[in-house]
């Protein structure tokens, strides 16, 4: 779209006129949207303009993620807004790619999104990679008291916004996330959302066990809904079995006032299998995507299982760069990965099927079941070993 020019926005001013069109596409206030991009920063927004028209535009989040405990560049999307007056001519797309073969040339590996429209980001390369699910359990169910007897820890209240306590929290919660696909690297723009959220009036943080070597921690707030009290946990981490069963105490503990739990999980959530009965159900099933910016990069700086030595012959299809077509031989030993180009192409498939295997969200198997991908059945197999790990997910949202 020629006269669209793609850039970084001239000053708070046009960032004000951003703020007002994503207010506008998600229902929100112009100076709340505002304060969002401020967070992000100027400097990561991203717009296209026709004129002196802000046309839409978008935030990138400069962040890693975790996958087979090696970390790996990723830069998160956020905040993709339309004008109502720019929307049905492929702006939208044309913002997305000006973006990604930005991201190419920045030398980023990876992209994530949480999609509104899955259609649009599946058009420049997105795909299902991970989740994102909020479970529900009523609090009166919450019978384990012979289980808990012997595990559980101290609580030591903490104000989670203090520097000295946040830096508590950034530890324990990297501790977990390396061992975890799809977690994040958190950006400050995470961490402020979690120890400073918008809208809620009081938080409450505890770390589980001494404050010198803590096992876990939990931040959450209350609210009401429909007559019944929430306890809504913002983040969590549960480093041994007795921070899940003080987990698990904690929210007992409250059962006389508050009529449910929320938290945010993966689709096969852990802290589920010490609950006495399987009443604990999922409220929001949410998928995010990912788009395979870099292909040799990303699949190089992605961890694998230590034990396996073996290779693997892609054949890979990308329209929106170059670099991304062809063939390549990823080569694994010791846990890591060496890609060259080149090689027999054995596994054939699109840089959207890319991502969903690069993940582990399906394995190769089940994507060649839906005709996703294609490749004889002994390297159906070296991919199913290859891509394996935890179930990817985050609790992050942008």
């Amino acid at each position: 779209m020629s006269n669209f020019e793609y850039g970084t926005p001239e000053g708070s001013e046009e960032l004000k006129l951003l703020g007002a069109v994503v207010a506008q596409c998600f229902v929100g206030s112009p100076e709340e949207e505002e304060k969002y991009l401020n967070l992000i920063g100027l400097e990561n927004i991203r717009t296209l303009r026709q004129g002196n028209q802000i046309a839409g535009g978008l935030g990138t989040i400069p962040m890693s993620q975790w996958w087979g405990e090696k970390k790996v560049s990723m830069t998160g999307i956020g905040a993709v807004a339309i004008a109502p007056e720019y929307r049905g001519g492929g702006v939208a797309v044309s913002l997305m790619q000006e973006t990604i073969k930005e991201l190419y040339t920045q030398g980023v590996s990876t992209s994530v999104l949480y999609p509104a429209v899955q259609r649009l980001y599946r058009k420049v390369g997105y795909e299902q990679a991970g989740s994102r699910f909020v479970w529900e359990v009523p609090t009166n169910s919450l019978d384990i008291r012979k289980e808990l007897s012997n595990q559980v820890l101290p609580l030591v209240s903490i104000s989670p916004g203090e520097n000295k306590e946040e830096k508590k929290l950034r530890e324990l919660y990297s501790q977990q996330a390396q061992s975890i696909n799809g977690h994040l690297e958190r950006h400050n723009f995470n961490w402020h959302k979690i120890v400073k959220p918008s809208n809620v009036e009081n938080t409450y943080a505890y770390l589980f066990g001494s404050s010198d070597k803590p096992e876990g921690y939990v931040i959450f707030y209350q609210h009401e809904e429909n007559n019944t009290l929430f306890l809504n946990i913002l983040d969590w981490i549960v480093l041994t079995p007795a921070a899940a069963y003080t987990f698990w105490n904690l929210v007992r503990n409250h059962s006389s006032q508050i009529g449910k739990l929320r938290w945010r999980s993966s689709s096969i959530d852990l802290l589920t299998l010490l609950l006495p009965q399987q009443n604990a159900k999922v409220i929001v099933p949410e998928r995010w995507m990912l788009r395979i910016v870099n292909v040799v990069q990303a699949l190089s700086e992605r961890g694998y299982p230590r034990n396996l030595e073996t290779e693997l012959h892609l054949q890979v299809e990308d329209d929106l760069i170059p670099e991304n077509n062809g063939k390549f031989i990823l080569a694994v030993k010791d846990g890591c990965g060496k890609v060259t180009k080149g090689g027999k192409g054995k596994i054939k498939l699109d840089i959207k099927s890319l991502a969903t295997l690069y993940s582990g969200l399906f394995s190769a198997y089940q994507l060649q079941i839906l005709g996703k991908l294609s490749a004889p059945l002994p390297v159906i197999n070296d991919a199913n070993q290859i891509f394996t790990g935890t179930t990817p997910w985050m609790r992050d949202f942008f």
